[in-house]
């Protein structure tokens, strides 16, 4: 599959990783938003936070904070 060749090949790269940090650091902080969203905007806010958990799945975020958490 290109795209998974793709995204490890980025790994490689620590500008990559610090993008993908801001995602992660996104995410918490819209995770944070849900504790205070009236009932009405719980449902815009956990598509938010679907949306990150996806992209962080994709790019297997645990495997590359690992591999730059010297640098990051």
């Amino acid at each position: 599959m290109q795209i998974q060749d793709d995204i490890q090949t980025l790994h490689n790269y620590e500008a990559f990783a610090r993008f993908i940090k801001m995602l992660y650091e996104l995410r918490e902080e819209t995770i944070a938003e849900l504790h205070e969203a009236t009932s009405d905007n719980i449902q815009q806010v956990s598509g938010r936070i679907i949306t990150y958990d996806q992209v962080l799945q994709l790019v297997n975020w645990q495997e590359l904070s690992k591999k730059h958490s010297d640098r990051m």
